[in-house]
């Protein structure tokens, strides 16, 4: 695996962290999350693969054990808004004094300066700082945030996973660790990086709504089918155009609009309104299915793993819990990405096993629970 030998501390945290966390696990890393003592379950559903250790970073205690894990990890992943990790004693200065190779990456909303960078937010509001939120939605509505996947995970979990291995590549020819100021402002506007570059050429020149890939052209949207489902469109380019007008039944109609024609772009898009209304999402799958025309039904989340290209593909995974998830993505071919378990850890399952790894004996480990400092899961064995 890419990232076998790489031993990752991961704060706990919710959405972008342990996302960044499950990267680096599921190819390869071994992953330490570090909870909260005295939790009855955690919310993170993003560990498959990584270990639980709890610690109760309250005492000085607890404050040492997890610093002495940093002593011996590669990578310090953490959630904590700016000068969090500094008031606990433990900021970077003392831990890359500590272990000169440690990668520091710090996650937070709004970067660990400027402003807004001990304001509270969630990704709707880091998109919309970004710029980013303002281009999405329909003409004439409010700009609508498309769940929570732009800001926490595609620029937080993400972007961060690829500065850690960015920063450890680097490591192999310096020695030196460092320290990542990742954030979700900046990481969603750089996803954003397109609409930016494009705003020159004519894609992204109008108001959200009445550009070409946000929902003006007919081509690009998406349609209601006869039993309520939905059919996506995205034939652009003209060749791609003329197999959507084929499988619609349009190809021998001479009045019907060229596909620039945008004043009359109403007129095609209730057309393709109506045509799509007169058959199921399956009977326009089986005309589309094959053709260039880039019109495919457009799946639930319970759909989708039983599609027959995921199914061949052998994409989605099913946990030991019964749940369908993605797999790792991108595929190497020689060290491809595999989670070394699809189960979920309990809180301080791994505190015992992860302790005496980092050199404490059974009676300092006994010692550290009965003061609180750390707390030993229902798995962990003495």
């Amino acid at each position: 695996m890419a990232l076998k030998g790489i031993q990752v501390i991961e704060l706990a945290g919710l959405a972008p962290v342990p996302h960044a966390g499950l990267i680096l696990a599921d190819f390869g890393a071994n992953v330490v999350r570090i909870d909260r003592v005295r939790q009855a379950a955690s919310m993170d559903r993003l560990a498959r693969g990584k270990m639980s250790v709890a610690v109760n970073l309250k005492k000085q205690e607890g404050i040492s054990v997890l610093r002495k894990l940093c002593k011996q990890a590669d990578v310090l992943i953490e959630p904590f808004r700016p000068g969090v990790l500094e008031k606990m004693g433990l900021g970077p200065k003392l831990l890359l004094e500590d272990n000169p190779r440690l990668v520091i990456a710090r996650l937070t909303g709004f970067g660990q300066s400027g402003k807004y960078m001990n304001m509270a937010g969630h990704d709707i509001n880091y998109i919309a700082t970004s710029g980013v939120l303002g281009m999405l939605g329909r003409p004439g509505e409010k700009p609508h945030a498309p769940h929570n996947l732009l800001a926490d995970f595609a620029g937080g979990g993400l972007t961060c996973a690829f500065g850690i291995v960015a920063a450890l590549l680097e490591r192999t020819r310096s020695g030196k660790g460092q320290v990542i100021d990742a954030n979700m402002l900046e990481g969603s506007a750089y996803v954003g990086s397109f609409l930016w570059a494009t705003k020159d050429v004519g894609l992204l020149s109008q108001p959200r709504g009445t550009n070409l890939l946000d929902g003006a052209a007919p081509f690009y949207d998406t349609y209601e089918t006869s039993d309520g489902k939905y059919m996506a469109v995205g034939a652009l380019e003209p060749q791609f155009y003329q197999e959507l007008i084929q499988g619609l039944g349009l190809a021998d109609d001479a009045d019907f609009p060229s596909q620039m024609s945008r004043d009359e772009w109403p007129v095609m898009r209730e057309k393709f309104t109506q045509l799509f209304a007169t058959k199921t999402r399956a009977e326009w799958t089986e005309i589309f299915d094959g053709k260039d025309a880039c019109v495919t039904p457009v799946l639930t989340l319970w759909e989708a793993p039983d599609h027959p290209h995921n199914k061949e593909r052998q994409y989605f995974l099913e946990t030991e819990r019964g749940v369908i998830e993605p797999g790792p993505a991108p595929r190497l071919t020689r060290t491809p990405a595999l989670p070394s378990s699809t189960a979920q850890p309990g809180i301080g399952q791994d505190s015992v096993e992860v302790l005496k790894e980092a050199g404490y004996t059974e009676t300092e480990i006994t010692e550290l629970n009965a003061i609180g400092a750390i707390e030993i899961g229902d798995s962990s064995k003495l």
